[in-house]
């Protein structure tokens, strides 16, 4: 999960890329990095940290230029040094510089090609770099010294034939124009649009509708699966489908979690579909238990808020706010370790005593991953004086790894891996514990007025639509992040050790 954003506009973009990138913020506070094209020169700024960290306004001021790209980064299996900080860059040909959101599942296959038969160099563990040199590669066999449009979508049909997982792509081309492009299975998202200035008119490229909205682009469509945008410096605009057997199937925990509320995606409102998230959970309540005995819904701010305020609706039951959020902590989904996620859920949230003592309270949280959050905060409502604590989950069970961007790379780290919804509940602590439906999850989502009839959903039923992903592949994957595990441990305990030496 990162954030990506392109804009060529008419005047420097080095502000609407800032400001594009404070509101893709969630899907990444690992890295940010912003680069800029003027007359044939790059303009590149980035480095670990969030947005408003890295950029200070020294480092604005020399980001000029009317087109550009930015990224904020969120590490999956790779480490997370300010090294694989992006956008990343190749010289030949013209001058490339990419920035992704997604996973590839064969990085292992592509980065030995990229070695023995393009002869390009991979300098870091990111499949972002191998990703890029694959479309550098296609790019350059054209031979062209002036690249056309159609070039450029030739180089995109070679990466999909060539790369497999789930991707969103913005490149931009020195002197030529920045390019768009999404993975075949339409996996991870991306939009784009425009507005009209004095000057002419500016397009844009980004992870989520809302970046357009906050900066007042309008927006166009979503990318299509496999297909390409290709906007020049001069304004025009061109697209095209790319791939050969493109099927729309999106990540299905974008409406879960990842994305704002506030966006489109693939023609879907995000808040409308957690509105009947909300309904389906009631109904399955009501369902198991019409006797049931709760006294007041209270969200896990923020992502759950939407669920859980239309699920006390349907209930008839008192909807409250009893926790009050710090702001200033981080996503704990997003902490790169078990230690730092446990530390950091007491500083992000403290319970209001008034809402808990003497009730049953039904807690509405959007996910379960690794169950380490829900935990502690059942344990903090029980500390408040609540006399039962339930909890329900906007969605199902996540009891397998995903492979297409999202951190969740090892079952065993998933605390209903293998397990029954009653284990997980004495697990966490719960005194009952309700999970979503998938058939009722997938219907909360393309149920709308746009029909989407396929989903990702491995995360909840295992079924991977690359269909490459199998055994070997998840244990290689498990060890790679257990052996990055133990050397950052390893780094840890030798700063500890220096500095008590």
């Amino acid at each position: 999960m990162c954030g990506i954003v392109g804009i060529v506009g008419k005047s420097n973009v080095n502000q609407a890329l800032y400001d594009a990138l404070t509101v893709l913020q969630h899907r990444g506070q690992d890295a940010a990095g912003i680069v800029t094209s003027h007359d044939g020169r790059l303009f590149l700024r980035k480095d670990n940290g969030l947005v408003r960290d890295v950029f200070q306004q020294r480092h604005m001021q020399r980001l000029v230029g009317s087109i550009g790209i930015g990224h904020v980064r969120y590490p999956t299996a790779g480490s997370s040094t300010s090294a694989e900080a992006q956008p990343f860059y190749v010289n030949s040909p013209y001058g490339i510089t990419l920035a992704h959101n997604g996973n590839l599942t064969n990085v292992e296959q592509l980065a030995k090609e990229i070695y023995e038969s393009d002869l390009r160099h991979v300098n870091t563990n990111s499949d972002s770099e191998v990703l890029l040199n694959v479309f550098a590669h296609e790019l350059a066999v054209r031979g062209k010294l002036q690249p056309t449009e159609e070039d450029v979508f030739a180089a995109v049909s070679h990466v999909h034939s060539r790369c497999v997982g789930g991707y969103a792509v913005v490149a931009m081309i020195t002197g030529y124009g920045i390019v768009g492009f999404r993975d075949p299975n339409g996996i991870r998202p991306v939009v784009f649009g425009q507005r009209h200035t004095d000057e002419g008119v500016e397009y844009m490229i980004a992870s989520e509708s809302v970046a357009l909205d906050v900066l007042g682009f309008t927006l166009i469509r979503d990318l299509a699966p496999g297909e390409a945008v290709y906007i020049t410096e001069e304004g025009q605009l061109y697209t095209k489908q790319c791939a050969e057997h493109p099927k729309l199937q999106p990540c299905i925990f974008e409406h879960v979690y990842l994305a704002r509320p506030d966006s489109i995606m693939d023609g879907v409102s995000v808040y409308k579909a957690r509105l009947r998230m909300g309904e389906k959970l009631a109904e399955k309540i009501q369902r198991e238990r019409p006797e049931h005995d709760i006294d007041v819904v209270i969200p896990i701010p923020d992502t759950s808020r939407t669920a859980a305020l239309e699920l006390a609706n349907h209930l008839g039951v008192k909807f409250r706010e009893g926790f009050v959020k710090n702001r200033y902590i981080g996503r704990t989904f997003i902490m790169p370790g078990q230690a730092a996620r446990k530390k950091s859920v007491r500083q992000k949230l403290n319970a209001i005593e008034l809402e808990f003592r003497g009730k049953n309270v039904m807690l509405v949280d959007d996910s379960i991953v690794r169950g380490t959050t829900c935990k502690q905060i059942i344990q903090m409502a029980r500390e408040a004086g609540a006399k039962n604590v339930y909890f329900c989950s906007a969605a199902p069970a996540v009891r397998y790894p995903n492979v297409y961007g999202i951190d969740m790379p090892s079952a065993h780290e998933l605390i209903a891996h293998n397990r029954t919804t009653e284990q997980v509940a004495e697990l966490i602590g719960a005194d009952w514990l309700i999970y979503q439906d998938l058939p009722d999850l997938i219907e909360s989502v393309g149920g709308g007025k746009i029909k989407i009839e396929h989903f990702d959903c491995a995360v909840f039923n295992g079924e991977y639509v690359t269909g490459d992903i199998d055994e070997a592949y998840l244990d290689r994957i498990e060890q790679a992040r257990n052996d990055l595990a133990k050397v950052k441990t390893q780094a840890v305990s030798a700063i500890i050790d220096l500095y008590n030496n």
